[in-house]
């Protein structure tokens, strides 16, 4: 199912789409969003629940802070 979410993920979320991040080579390029501090049981989680299209990369965002994002697999 490259690229399609599965109807068992659209089901859970609630949500019609999941669009996914994808690196353009682009420095000026730029997603706005928002941090959130979880524990490592909420990352696994997380981990459980992304589907293979997906892929968690850390980052270093315009802030300077460094986090973890959902990318294109």
């Amino acid at each position: 199912m490259q690229g399609q979410v599965s109807p068992r993920v659209l089901a859970m979320s609630g949500k019609t789409h999941h669009p996914i991040v994808q690196e353009s080579g682009d420095l000026s390029d730029e997603i706005a969003g928002t941090v959130f501090e979880i524990s490592a049981q909420e990352l696994a989680a997380a981990d459980e629940y992304e589907v293979a299209d997906y892929k968690r990369v850390s980052v270093t965002l315009k802030s300077g802070i460094t986090a973890w994002v959902y990318a294109r697999a």
